[in-house]
């Protein structure tokens, strides 16, 4: 729970990646309070007793709401899901507002991987959320020890990745106010 506050105030790729790492937790924990207790919530040792359960309190509700929205086997949860679809705004967006340039420069190097990108992740869905399913994609084959499936996709984490820090670095400096894309920068 603290960590993923952090996360969402410091960078919104790294809080979605984060949540989706914890749904994949909670799947493999079986939803059990006590394996969730032991692997989520001793691990941080708190001494405050309240801040424990409300830790424990909050996995729980992850695992409710995942069950709520029938992702108990896969998938994603709504909320990351509908962030993705901010940022795939915010991406459309700074394909042509003058706050884009450096963003531009960035999607252009990876553009020509896409196609590629797609038949290996084989998903029809928004460039976006496949660049967020490949990074996630890649962190799984690494953590699994699977070099051929990450070989598949890792060649092309060096222009993916710069790319979404990009977009999340502009994305939190507009959320906060501190940037409009729109406004013409003058000397």
């Amino acid at each position: 729970m603290y960590i993923a506050q952090a996360k969402r105030k410091q960078n919104i790729a790294e809080y979605i990646l984060y949540l989706w790492q914890l749904e994949d937790l909670i799947r493999a924990l079986q939803f059990s309070p006590e394996a969730i207790w032991n692997t989520l919530v001793a691990p941080q040792a708190t001494d405050d007793p309240a801040k424990q359960n409300e830790l424990l309190m909050w996995y729980i509700d992850l695992g409710s709401l995942m069950r709520e929205e029938g992702k108990e086997k896969s998938g994603h949860l709504d909320h990351t899901l509908h962030l993705i679809s901010s940022l795939e705004e915010l991406h459309e967006d700074l394909l042509h507002a003058p706050a884009g340039a450096r963003y531009r420069e960035l999607y252009a190097a990876l553009q020509g991987e896409l196609p590629k990108l797609r038949e290996t992740m084989g998903k029809d869905i928004s460039d976006i959320e496949l660049i967020f399913r490949s990074l996630y994609a890649v962190m799984l084959y690494r953590i699994k020890g699977d070099e051929t499936k990450e070989s598949s996709i890792s060649d092309v984490i060096e222009l993916m990745s710069p790319l979404i820090g990009e977009l999340a670095r502009i994305f939190h400096l507009s959320e906060r106010g501190e940037l409009d894309i729109w406004e013409e920068k003058t000397e």
